[in-house]
C-alpha cells in the first residue's frame, strides 16, 4: 500500500494483459500498486496475493481469506442467507435498496461478512472475515448480527473467536441502526471473555476504520495487523483539518500503531496462519502441536487480573 496519504477510495488497481499463451487463454498480469512491478497473476496467487518484491498486500475477498486461515475440509459457513433491508428508505445519489441489489449481483454475496465454524491447524475456532467488495465492508444490521452470532457460537462451543476486519466503518444508509451494532457486538464479545473465558484474536487489514475500528476490532486479546494497513477511526485529512496541525509520517498505519502499543504484531499474510495457531495454543495452554477438536474440552485461558 502506498503511504502517500491517499484515501482508500482514491486508490486504483491497474491491470495489463499480453497475447494468449499456447492454450489460447490470455495470460493476466497485475501491476503492484506499491512498487509498480508487473506481476504474473499465477505467481501472485501462489504467493497469497502478496507482491514478492515489496511485500505489498493486495486485497482478497472473504472466501479467499478463510481459505488461507482455515484447515481444508473443516469449514462450516453460517448466516449466508441473512440479507439487509432498507428500513429507513434511504436515498442519496441512489437508493439503498438499489445499492444492495447491484452489489449483491456484483459480488454474489448478501452482505459484507462471512462467518464459519472451522479449525486453524487443528484447533477449533469460530472465525469470520469482512468482504470489502460489498459496500466497502461497511457494518450494517446484518454484519453486526453475523458477528454477534459468531461470538455466541464461540461461547456455546467454548472455542476461541477470530475476526478479520476490512471495513470503512458503520453503514451510513442504516443510520443509528448501524451504530447500534458497535454496542451489540462488543456486548457479545464481553460475554465470550467473561463467561466462556475464551480468547479473541482480531486481525486488522487494509483498511480498518470508522465504527469497526472503534469497537470489536480493537478489543482483541491479541491484535494482529497486515503490513502498511490503514487503521483508525476518522481519516487523516479529517483529523488534520480538525486539530489544525500536520500529522506524523506513517500516521494510522499498522507500523505506527505497533510503535505506539495499539497493535501486538504485524504479520505477513504468509505467516498469519501458523502465528495464529501458535498464539491460540499459548492462550489455551495447549502444548506445541496439540489439536483441539469439536466436543473436546480445553483449558480456559488465563485472564490477567
Amino acid at each position: 500500500m502506498s503511504s502517500d496519504g491517499r484515501r482508500w477510495f482514491e486508490q486504483r488497481k491497474e491491470f495489463a494483459a499480453r497475447p494468449p499463451d499456447s492454450d489460447g487463454a490470455p495470460e493476466r498480469w497485475t501491476k503492484c500498486a506499491a512498487c509498480g512491478e508487473m506481476l504474473f497473476d499465477e505467481t501472485l496467487a501462489e504467493n497469497m496475493a502478496v507482491c514478492p518484491l515489496c511485500l505489498h498486500h493486495f486485497p482478497i475477498d472473504a472466501h479467499q481469506r478463510l481459505a488461507l486461515l482455515c484447515d481444508e475440509g473443516n469449514v462450516e459457513f453460517h448466516d449466508e442467507v441473512l440479507s439487509p433491508v432498507d428500513a429507513l428508505g434511504f436515498i442519496d445519489s441512489k437508493s439503498y435498496k438499489g445499492r444492495i441489489e447491484s452489489t449483491r449481483k456484483a459480488t454474489g454475496r448478501n452482505d459484507a461478512f462471512l462467518a464459519a465454524s472451522a479449525a486453524v491447524d487443528g484447533i477449533d475456532v469460530e472465525v469470520g472475515s469482512f468482504d470489502f467488495r460489498f459496500m466497502g465492508g461497511s457494518m450494517g444490521s446484518v454484519v453486526g448480527e453475523s458477528i454477534t452470532r459468531l461470538y455466541e457460537r464461540a461461547i456455546e462451543r467454548r472455542v476461541p473467536a477470530i475476526v478479520v476486519s476490512a471495513s470503512g466503518g458503520a453503514r451510513m444508509q442504516e443510520g443509528v441502526l448501524s451504530l447500534m451494532q458497535m454496542a451489540k457486538t462488543c456486548a457479545a464479545l464481553a460475554r465470550l471473555k467473561d463467561e466462556a473465558r475464551m480468547p479473541y484474536i482480531s486481525v486488522l487489514t487494509h483498511p480498518t476504520t470508522g465504527g469497526v475500528a472503534a469497537s470489536f476490532a480493537m478489543l482483541g486479546d491479541v491484535i494482529l495487523a497486515e503490513p502498511r494497513a490503514l487503521i483508525g477511526f476518522a481519516g487523516p485529512r479529517v483529523i488534520q483539518q480538525t486539530i489544525g496541525a500536520n500529522l506524523p509520517d506513517g500516521f494510522q498505519t499498522s507500523e505506527y500503531l505497533l510503535e505506539h502499543g495499539l497493535v501486538d504484531h504485524i504479520a505477513n499474510r504468509r505467516e498469519l496462519k501458523p502465528l495464529i495457531a501458535q498464539v491460540l495454543r499459548a492462550l489455551l495452554l495447549l502444548p506445541p502441536g496439540a489439536r483441539s477438536r469439536r466436543g473436546e474440552s480445553v483449558a480456559p485461558r488465563v485472564v490477567p487480573g
